[in-house]
């Protein structure tokens, strides 16, 4: 048994980390289907959602900066990227960094669309209840994080 407070050993750790793996796998893709399933509202794909939701905490990007940092395919993206723009959901600006490399910002209308999706899986979150705590979830986000960084030289294109 080991104490809750000691680091597992290597042989021990990696067994656990695939009860994580065997979660996070359905939980992705229960999530991923209600997000499209309550999408319609905003007219939104899972994929459009993630770049409104890339540029909103970040700022405008690149399409090749937004695939790296989500860890898909520029070629994905870039589908994901028109199809906001042809929603006017976002739009294409000059890069002074590079010419050929538009940045892609939010337009009013995607700011709008976005608030509305993520007040909406805010809501929606608020239901698991028990009895989780900030340490929990800090812990959770630790671990996923350490998990995410084992494998970040994994090529997505």
């Amino acid at each position: 048994m080991n104490d809750i407070d000691t680091p597992l050993a290597p042989d021990a750790l990696g067994p656990r980390l695939m009860e994580v793996f065997a979660l996070v796998g359905p939980l992705y893709r229960r999530v991923q289907r209600k997000v499209e399933q309550n999408a319609p509202a905003e007219g939104l794909s899972v994929g459009v959602r993630a770049v409104l939701d890339l540029l909103r905490e970040h700022g405008p990007m690149t399409v090749p900066q937004m695939g790296r940092a989500q860890a898909l395919s520029r070629q994905f993206v870039q589908r994901m990227v028109n199809e906001a723009t042809a929603q006017h959901l976002v739009e294409p600006t000059p890069n002074p960094a590079h010419r050929r490399s538009s940045l892609i910002e939010l337009t009013e209308k995607g700011e709008t669309a976005i608030t509305a999706v993520m007040t909406r899986e805010h809501e929606l979150l608020r239901q698991v209840g028990g009895d989780l705590t900030d340490e929990d979830v800090a812990t959770c986000v630790r671990v996923l994080t350490r998990m995410l960084a084992l494998f970040e030289d994994v090529d997505v294109n």
